[in-house]
C-alpha cells in the first residue's frame, strides 16, 4: 500500500522528515518497506532553464528546421537548431541544457547531448510541453512570459510538486489503516506516546446541502446479509473533464492514473477514507432505481474491461429494473460507466458482507483495489460521511448540483465491541507492568471509549471500524504496538518448558538427517508445492488423472501440486547453474500430492540432487566429479544413521534414470537413485550430468520404528587383515564375493571390502582380476597363524569351487 506524505500531512500536521515519520510507523506495525520520490514532473525540471532566442534563421541543409541563437543568462548565447514552426527571435522559451536527463511517454530517460542536426551545430534543446511532461500539446515550443530572465530555472517557475511516498506492508488485519485517514490516526497515536500532541484534522462536510430534489434514484436492498448498508445521492449537471493538477498529482504519487474528474474523486476518498464508491452514470438507470441482488446462475454480464463473465449465483450484483450495472463491490459494468458525455450522475457508497466480496472476487480472478477493501472490512459507519465528502469534492472538480436526498438502506445498526480489559492480563502478556495512566492514554488515542474503571480492569467499547480488535488479547495488542515493543525490556531469566518427545518423532529425525546432509556438505533447499502441469509429460509414471488442480492458479506454472520433488528440484539446479555454480549438492523435505479413485494422497519425500564436483576448488587436492558411487555412499549413511542395514537392492523401475538402483526394507521401497536421462535434464537447459536419490520418508519412518541400535563394546583383541587377488568371470560381481565369504566363515570374518578391479592386458579374455581384503577378529582372544590359515584355505576353496576363482 503506498502512503504519500504530502496527503497524509493534511489530516496531520507533521514537520518530520520522511525517514524518521517511516520508522513511528514500522514501530506503529505498519511497517515500511520502502520510500520513494514523486515528482509531479519526471526529473523536476534540473538542467532545464529560461531562454532568450537572439535570432532565427532558416537551416541551410533543411527546409523545415531553424538555426537559433539562445541566450541562457551565462553571457554566451549558444546554437540550437529547432525544428517548431512557432520559434522566432524574441521569445522566452524553455531550453534544455546539455547534460539534462528529459523522460519520453514510457517514463524512460534520454539525455541531451552535444551534436549536428544536418550539419549545423546544436548545443541543447528547445522544448515543447509534452516533452517536458508540463502536458499534451506537440504543436510547438512553449512561449514562456517574457518578463522572466534568461538561466531562470523553470522549476521555480512552473509548480511542481516533490512527494515521499511510503510503501506499507500492511497486515490483512489491519483494515483500518488502509487510507491516508487511517495512517494519520495511528500516526497521531505514536505521536502521542513521544509527547508530541498534534490535532487529527477530519475533512469536513458541513456544506453538503440539496440544491434542489430533480433526480431521484429509488435503492432497494433485496439481500440484506450481503449488503447491510447502502447509501447513494444524485448530481446533475456536471461536466466531465480532466482533475485539476493538485488531483491528478495525488492520484499519481501512489501509482493510480488518472481517468475523469468524477473517477478521480472516487478514487480519491476511496485512498484518503478507506471507502471504496462507485459512480453510475444516472441516464443509464432504468426506472430510475437501484436494486442490489443476486441473479440467476449463468447469467452473462460485461464489466469494464469488456470481459463477459458468467455469474454466480451467489455473486451480488447492483441492478436497475432490467439489468446488472456493477459487481457489487468489485467491478463496475461497461455500459454504467461515466463517460465524457455524462451529465449526471448516481453516486454509490455501500458496506458488502466481506466473505461474499471475497469469493466473488476470486471466483471471477478480479483483485481491485475496492474488493482489497470490503474483503478485510471496512467502516460500516462511514458510509454515509464518505458519500457527502465525494459529493462536494465532485462539485468542486466537475461542478453541479445535488439533486436528492441522500438514500441510506440501513435496516440494522451496526453494534460497538464491547471488551473487559484486566490489568493483570495486561502485565501478564507483555511481560511488563505499564503505568494505568499510560495504558488509558493509549486507548483513548485509539478512540477506544473507557467505560468504567475498576481496581481489577476497565471495561471498554471498541469502535466498529476497527474489526481486528474484539477480544482482550487484541486489545493489549493494541497498547503494546503503541507504546512500543523496543520500550520493553529484555528480560536476563529464560524460563523453558521440556517436551517430552520420542525418539522417533518426524521432526526430530528430520533434523538429525538435515544435519548429517549439512555436514556432508549439502544445502538444503525448499520449493513450491505449486507447479507446472507440463512436468508430467517429463515421466511415464506421472499421470495426469492424478493431478489436483488449483480452483484459481496464479498462472499457468502453478496450476496443480507437484507429483514428485524431481522438477521443482531441477528449476532450483538450473537457476544456480546459470549462475555460474555449477557444483551443487542439494536436499529437500517435501511432499507430493495424487489424486487416486479413493481420494486425495500426500506423501512426504527426501530428495538429494548432486551435479558438478564434490568439494570446492583447491591446490591441496585434485578436483573429483559427483559420480553414482559417490551419491550411494551419501545414501548408504543416511541409512546407517538411521539404524536399517538389512537392505534389499534391485535395479530401478523408474523411468528417469540411465542408470539406477532400488533400496528396499522387505517389500517397503525406502529410496531409488541414479543418474538422470539426458532428456529430462535438456528441459531444463542442463547440459552436466545429475545425480537424484528420492527416499519414501513415510516408509522410512515406519522402518525405523521398529528397527532398533546395536551396541557393542570395543574389542580388547587385534584384528587381523588377508588379501587375496582373484581371477574372475567377468559376470561374476563383487556382490557374490561379499555374500559367499559371509556364509563361510560368519563368526571371526568382520568385513570384506574390494579395493582394486583390473582387466584388460595380461589376462585371459573374459577375465578380470578382484583386490579382495579380508578383515578377521576374535573378540575373546588373539588370533592364531593357524586359525587364520584355516579361514582362508576354506574361502579359497569356496571361491574356485563356486565362482571359479583363481589366486593370481
Amino acid at each position: 500500500m503506498k502512503i504519500s506524505y504530502n496527503w497524509l500531512k493534511q489530516f496531520i500536521k507533521l514537520d518530520w522528515e520522511a525517514e524518521k515519520t517511516g520508522e513511528l510507523l514500522t514501530d506503529l506495525g505498519l511497517e515500511v518497506e520502502g520510500i520513494d520520490t514523486f515528482e509531479s514532473v519526471k526529473g523536476g525540471l534540473k538542467g532545464v532553464v529560461v531562454g532568450h532566442v537572439l535570432s532565427c534563421e532558416k537551416h541551410p541543409n533543411a527546409d523545415k528546421l531553424k538555426v537559433t541563437n539562445v541566450d541562457l543568462g551565462d553571457g554566451e548565447p549558444v546554437q540550437i537548431v529547432c525544428g517548431a514552426p512557432n520559434v522566432a527571435a524574441g521569445q522566452k522559451v524553455p531550453v534544455a541544457t546539455i547534460g539534462t536527463e528529459l523522460y519520453d511517454e514510457d517514463g524512460n530517460p534520454w539525455k541531451i547531448k552535444k551534436g549536428k542536426i544536418r550539419g549545423e551545430a546544436s548545443h541543447g534543446m528547445i522544448c515543447a510541453e509534452d516533452e517536458l511532461g508540463l502536458g499534451k500539446s506537440h504543436d510547438g515550443i512553449m512561449i514562456l512570459d517574457d518578463s522572466l530572465k534568461p538561466g531562470t530555472s523553470c522549476a521555480d517557475i512552473f509548480d511542481i510538486e516533490i512527494d515521499q511516498v511510503f510503501e506499507i506492508g500492511l497486515t490483512p488485519n489491519r483494515a483500518d489503516a488502509m487510507s491516508h485517514f487511517g495512517v494519520a490516526r495511528d500516526l497521531k497515536a505514536g505521536l502521542l506516546q513521544k509527547e508530541v500532541s498534534l490535532e487529527l484534522i477530519t475533512p469536513s462536510t458541513s456544506n453538503f446541502h440539496v440544491e434542489n430534489r430533480t433526480l431521484r434514484v429509488d435503492v432497494e436492498v433485496l439481500n440484506k446479509d450481503l449488503a447491510p448498508r447502502y447509501c447513494g445521492v444524485t448530481l446533475s449537471g456536471i461536466k466531465v473533464e480532466d482533475s485539476p493538477a493538485w488531483l491528478q498529482n495525488r492520484l499519481r504519487s501512489i501509482g493510480l492514473t488518472p481517468i475523469n474528474n468524477v473517477v478521480d474523486v472516487t478514487n480519491y476518498v476511496l485512498h484518503e477514507l478507506g471507502q471504496p464508491l462507485h459512480a453510475f452514470d444516472a441516464n443509464k438507470i432504468n426506472g430510475n432505481k437501484i436494486i442490489v441482488k443476486t441473479l440467476e446462475a449463468g447469467t452473462k454480464f460485461t464489466t469494464l474491461d469488456d470481459v463477459e463473465r458468467t455469474l454466480h449465483e451467489d455473486d451480488l450484483m447492483i441492478c436497475d429494473t432490467k439489468s446488472p450495472l456493477c459487481i457489487a463491490g468489485v467491478f463496475g459494468g461497461i455500459h454504467s460507466g461515466v463517460t465524457e458525455n455524462t451529465t449526471s450522475i448516481f453516486l454509490e457508497s455501500a458496506y458488502f458482507n466481506p466473505v461474499s466480496i471475497r469469493k466473488t472476487a476470486k471466483r471471477h480472478g478480479l483483485n481491485t483495489d475496492a474488493s482489497f477493501r470490503f474483503e478485510r472490512g471496512i467502516n460500516i459507519n462511514n458510509c454515509e460521511y464518505a458519500l457527502m465528502r465525494a459529493a462536494l469534492l465532485i462539485q468542486e472538480v466537475a461542478g453541479g448540483e445535488i439533486t436528492c436526498d441522500v438514500e441510506d438502506v440501513y435496516p440494522v445498526k451496526s453494534e460497538d465491541f464491547q471488551v473487559f480489559l484486566s490489568f493483570e492480563k495486561v502485565n501478564s502478556l507483555i511481560g511488563q507492568e505499564i503505568p494505568r495512566e499510560t495504558i488509558k492514554s493509549i486507548l483513548s488515542s485509539l478512540d477506544i471509549k473507557v467505560n468504567n474503571i475498576t481496581e481489577s480492569g476497565l471495561g471498554l467499547t471498541i469502535p466498529s471500524y476497527r474489526v481486528d480488535v474484539q477480544r482482550e488479547a487484541d486489545v493489549i495488542e493494541e497498547i503494546l504496538r503503541v507504546y512500543g515493543y523496543n520500550n520493553i525490556e529484555t528480560t536476563t531469566k529464560l524460563n523453558a518448558s521440556i517436551a517430552s518427545v520420542s525418539r522417533f518423532d518426524d521432526h526430530r529425525i528430520q533434523n538429525i538427517i538435515g544435519d548429517q546432509l549439512v555436514a556432508q556438505g549439502f544445502y538444503e533447499m525448499l520449493a513450491n508445492s505449486l507447479t507446472s502441469p507440463d512436468y508430467i509429460k517429463l515421466s511415464e509414471q506421472l499421470k495426469e488423472d492424478h493431478n489436483i488442480e488449483m480452483l484459481n492458479p496464479l498462472s499457468n506454472d502453478l496450476s496443480v501440486m507437484r507429483q514428485s520433488l524431481l522438477f521443482s528440484g531441477l528449476e532450483a539446479l538450473s537457476y544456480n547453474l546459470n549462475r555460474k555454480r555449477s557444483d551443487l549438492k542439494l536436499f529437500e523435505f517435501g511432499k507430493t500430492y495424487h489424486n487416486f479413485e479413493s481420494g486425495r494422497e500426500e506423501h512426504k519425500h527426501l530428495t538429494l540432487l548432486v551435479t558438478g564436483n564434490r568439494d570446492e576448488e583447491s591446490w591441496t587436492s585434485k578436483q573429483k566429479m559427483s559420480d553414482f558411487f559417490y551419491l550411494k555412499g551419501i545414501i548408504t549413511s543416511i541409512l546407517a544413521r538411521l539404524g536399517i542395514d538389512t537392505i534389499k537392492t534391485s535395479p530401478a523401475k523408474s523411468d528417469i534414470f540411465s542408470e539406477g538402483l532400488s533400496l528396499s526394507f522387505g517389500k517397503m521401497k525406502l529410496v531409488e537413485f541414479g543418474i538422470l536421462k539426458k532428456k529430462l535434464t535438456k528441459a531444463f537447459d542442463i547440459k552436466q550430468q545429475v545425480l537424484f536419490a528420492d527416499f519414501n520418508w513415510d516408509n522410512l519412518l515406519e522402518v525405523v520404528t521398529y528397527n532398533t541400535s546395536k551396541f557393542r563394546p570395543i574389542p580388547k583383541f587385534p584384528e587381523v587383515r588377508r588379501d587375496f587377488a582373484l581371477l574372475l568371470d567377468d559376470k561374476v560381481s563383487f556382490s557374490e564375493i561379499f555374500t559367499l565369504a559371509k556364509q563361510t566363515e560368519k563368526q571371526l570374518l568382520k568385513e570384506v571390502n574390494l579395493f582394486d578391479v583390473y582387466a584388460g592386458k595380461n589376462l585371459p579374455k573374459g577375465k578380470k582380476s578382484y583386490a579382495v581384503s579380508f578383515t578377521l577378529q576374535d573378540e575373546n582372544k588373539t588370533l592364531t597363524d593357524k586359525q587364520i590359515d584355516k579361514i582362508m584355505k576354506k574361502l579359497q576353496s569356496n571361491f574356485e569351487n563356486k565362482l571359479g576363482a583363481e589366486l593370481r
